[in-house]
């Protein structure tokens, strides 16, 4: 059920207006009401908040807060709706930072849930969705990467894994970072030398890859190994994985004394380095606990208007890496608080462990813990743990969470007195919250693309990273201004677009370009063009003989001018500039090898995997395919005389 109650406007006061009704619809089974006030008399979110209340039940829920532009200020659940939202009819008893939310309350929406356990699970969803203002907010959604055996194969493969489960095969995870994946990886290839390569290219193999010559792969390609044989490795590695690596590593300590008793030390070597491989892989793991077989560790380190969340993953006794996360704190939230925001929305997506062990202790607990267990479909118990090996793991964590916060304010400090140099070194009113920088890649115009990559207060923002692929066919190759142009055309009228009143942090402070003068001005013609005249811009030419240090900067009204040789401004825009031409670069070469790949056959409709296979096989080239007539095409097996046809004739139109 869906309850809204609309804090009604007026552009001017009339005191005499008559009182407000208030329309409502609804459907039964469904079921969904929609209130919406509409009130003609100004009123103050308390008021607006008390209206709600006469019509609202008295049962469990998620709210949701909105201002007047209709954009959640905070999403909140209760058990009982009505008594929680009635503590916002009043100033007093709540922290500043309510008191701002309840006076920015221009109407409320309401969803009633059969449980509070529902109620918990639609909250974090939509925290996560809609990001309020005054919510605390998980920055890092990313899944976790998990280690796949597959199943559906004669030799099963094995892979890194990130996303659904779809995959036929043994999951194992999920490890903190990609980086822990592909080290244990590497030691699980010298280890048990199972295939990594995908299923074409093991098909399609005549002799054993460099994999097998480096000795990380038996070649089962080529039938180097038997199927029964290449099962006892797959089993084996299983085995490991799932924490039996005591006994997978005395199973290999006997297998190689006995080929040293029989003198073959060449076999007795290949199980000596299988077992030194498996010792790297627990030394990458770290400290693996006795006691506690499957657990999330997750400790919380608060300080400054700042948190650190640390979030150690344990399975099968094995540690499997950590990562820290900063949530976007509300101010004067509190430890029980933020834990819980964090909890709910970080397990939104991902399963959790049967275990999650807790530096501190939340509200409502038991609801927590029956929203996690109907969502992962087995028990899920949260501790505080007092003593023991669990409190070692949990003071570990909340040590390791403290230092990451430490690290991320000096790093904060620093970056923030360089973003000062970069206001004094180009007279900007503030220091820039946003700065873009733009470069563009082509070889002699081919593969043009142009990249932006973005910087802010806490440092480079991967996740605001765009690359535009240069559409204006009129442009004479290797046009940079022309493609600056259109790139930036392309991304400012987008933004004027999307976020007209600049109020979403999409618009940058400070616009930096790759090039000199001509850049320069090729720039301020689209802002001029689209209007944009509160953006800063600056060219950054490379200078004397190109060399690092003599870079020229470009700004409208004044001369060039350069910084200081030693000065740390002129290292950061530096650092910015080679930034941007490693991702433009990057991007160009993508492009350029998807494109050297690329196949005319791929332009032909109903020509999928296997008839191109099939043709290719055939003729030899796609050359030969286009020379071929109508009867010599529908000789290849699976091209019928309408797709010989159609092939033919897309060759004679071209």
């Amino acid at each position: 059920m869906i309850f809204r109650m609309t804090k009604a406007r007026r552009p001017d006061p009339a005191p005499n207006l008559p009182e407000p009704t208030t329309p409502m619809g609804f459907e039964e089974e469904g079921v969904r009401y929609e209130i919406d006030g509409a009130a003609t008399v100004k009123e103050s979110g308390t008021d607006v908040i008390a209206r709600a209340l006469k019509t609202l039940p008295d049962g469990p829920g998620v709210y949701r807060m909105l201002d007047a532009k209709g954009e959640v200020l905070y999403v909140g659940k209760a058990r009982s709706l009505k008594k929680r939202v009635v503590s916002y009819t009043r100033y007093d008893g709540h922290t500043t930072r309510i008191q701002r939310m309840i006076t920015a309350t221009a109407s409320l929406v309401f969803v009633l849930t059969k449980t509070e356990t529902e109620a918990l699970l639609l909250e974090s969803n939509l925290i996560k969705r809609l990001k309020p203002r005054y919510n605390v907010l998980l920055r890092d959604d990313k899944s976790f990467p998990y280690i796949l055996i597959d199943t559906d194969h004669d030799f099963p493969r094995l892979r890194k894994h990130r996303g659904a489960k779809s995959a036929k095969g043994h999951y194992f995870g999920p490890f903190a970072s990609a980086g822990s994946v592909n080290r244990t990886l590497n030691q699980l290839q010298k280890a048990f030398l199972l295939r990594t390569c995908n299923d074409s290219m093991f098909e399609g193999r005549t002799r054993p890859c460099l994999l097998y010559q480096i000795k990380r792969c038996c070649a089962p390609c080529v039938e180097y190994v038997s199927k029964d044989d290449y099962e006892n490795l797959r089993s084996e590695a299983t085995a490991f994985l799932s924490g039996k690596s005591t006994r997978v590593q005395g199973e290999l300590a006997k297998a190689m004394n006995e080929a040293a008793a029989k003198f073959d030390y060449e076999r007795a070597a290949v199980f000596r380095d299988r077992i030194k491989a498996l010792t790297q892989v627990q030394a990458h793991q770290g400290i693996n606990p006795r006691g506690v077989t499957e657990a999330d560790v997750i400790a919380l380190h608060m300080q400054s208007g700042q948190a650190c969340v640390q979030v150690f993953f344990f399975r099968n006794g094995q540690n499997w890496g950590n990562k820290a996360y900063f949530p976007r704190l509300a101010s004067e939230a509190d430890d029980a608080e933020v834990l819980a925001a964090f909890i709910g929305q970080f397990y939104d997506t991902r399963p959790p462990a049967r275990a999650l062990l807790l530096s501190h202790e939340i509200e409502g607990r038991e609801v927590m813990e029956a929203a996690l267990t109907e969502a992962a479909g087995h028990k899920v118990a949260l501790t505080v743990p007092a003593r023991g090996e669990k409190r070692e793991l949990v003071t570990d964590a909340l040590r390791n969470a403290r230092e990451s916060l430490a690290r991320r304010m000096a790093d904060s400090a620093a970056q923030s007195r360089l973003l000062d140099g970069v206001a004094d070194a180009f007279d900007l009113p503030d220091r820039p919250a946003r700065i873009e920088v733009y470069d563009n890649s082509h070889i002699s115009g081919t593969d043009a693309v142009g990249g932006m990559i973005v910087s802010g207060p806490d440092g480079l923002m991967k996740n605001q990273y765009r690359k535009f692929n240069i559409k204006n066919t009129d442009l004479t190759p290797g046009d940079d201004f022309g493609m600056m142009k259109e790139v930036l055309t392309r991304r400012f009228a987008r933004l004027m677009k999307e976020d007209p009143d600049r109020d979403k942090g999409t618009w940058p402070d400070l616009v930096l370009i790759d090039g000199g003068a001509g850049q320069l001005s090729a720039t301020k013609e689209v802002f001029e063009e689209l209007g944009v005249d509160d953006v800063a811009l600056v060219a950054v030419a490379k200078g004397q003989e190109r060399d690092a240090g003599k870079e020229l900067f470009h700004i409208e009204g004044r001369p060039p001018f350069a910084l200081p040789h030693r000065d740390p401004t002129l290292y950061f825009l530096q650092r910015l500039r080679d930034e941007a031409h490693r991702f433009a670069i990057g991007t160009h070469r993508a492009k350029r090898a998807k494109s050297q790949m690329a196949n005319p056959l791929d332009e032909i409709a109903g020509i999928g995997p296997s008839r191109k296979r099939a043709l290719l096989a055939h003729f030899g080239s796609a050359k030969a395919v286009s020379r071929a007539g109508v009867s010599d095409l529908e000789a290849v097996e699976g091209v019928s005389r309408a797709m010989a046809e159609k092939i033919y004739g897309h060759f004679q139109d071209g």
